[in-house]
C-alpha cells in the first residue's frame, strides 16, 4: 500500500504540531535563581551617605529603589534588618567631572558619577556573601545647571546600580 504524497504531507504536518503543542519553553530573568523552600526574606539595610559631595536625598532614595527592585522581581519578604540574605553599604562617591572639551575650552558635556559599596550576605549560602563596589555614570550639557537635570540622572543611575546588584544576588547572571 503507497502512501500518496497528499498523505504524507498530512502525517508531516500532524506530527509537527504534535510535537511543538507538548513542547514549551519558558526563560525567567526574575529571580530564577532563587530557592523559595529555602530563602523567604532578604534585609535592606538605610544605605548611608559617606562621599565628599552630598546630595541629601540619594541614601533614602537608593535604599528605596533596592526595595523596589527586590519586591518587583522576587516574592522574598523585604525587611529593614536581619533575613536570609542582607545587604548593606554606603554610598561612597558622587561627584562630577568635566568631559568633552568645546572649541572655546571649556566642558561641553559634564558626567555625574556615584559609587556604592555594597556587602551581600547570604545566610542560606555563605559561599554567596561578598562585598564589591557598584559604580555608574550619566552624561549631561555643560550650558545645564546640575540641579536642574541631577534628578533624571540619578533615576538611570540608581536603576543601572540597583540591577546590577540584583543580577549578582538572586538572579545570577
Amino acid at each position: 500500500m503507497k502512501l500518496e504524497f497528499r498523505h504524507i504531507r498530512l502525517l508531516y504536518i500532524i506530527s509537527i504540531v504534535v510535537l511543538f503543542s507538548g513542547c514549551t519553553i519558558a526563560y525567567k530573568f526574575n529571580g530564577a535563581s532563587i530557592d523559595y523552600n529555602k530563602t523567604k526574606s532578604i534585609g535592606i539595610a538605610e544605605f548611608t551617605n559617606t562621599a565628599q559631595l552630598v546630595y541629601a536625598p540619594l541614601a533614602q532614595q537608593f535604599s528605596e529603589k533596592l526595595r523596589d527592585t527586590y519586591a518587583r522581581n522576587t516574592r522574598l519578604q523585604i525587611l529593614k534588618k536581619g533575613g536570609d540574605m542582607y545587604l548593606e553599604g554606603e554610598i561612597t562617591e558622587y561627584y562630577l567631572t568635566p568631559m568633552a572639551i568645546s572649541a572655546d575650552t571649556y566642558a561641553s558635556q559634564t558626567k555625574l558619577t556615584v559609587t556604592i559599596n555594597v556587602r551581600f550576605k547570604n545566610n542560606k549560602n555563605p559561599q554567596d556573601d561578598f562585598e564589591k563596589k557598584y559604580s555608574a555614570y550619566q552624561t549631561f550639557d555643560s550650558s545645564k545647571m546640575l540641579n536642574d537635570v541631577q534628578d533624571e540622572l540619578l533615576k538611570t543611575i540608581m536603576d543601572e546600580i540597583s540591577d546590577n546588584i540584583y543580577n549578582e544576588t538572586v538572579a545570577k547572571w
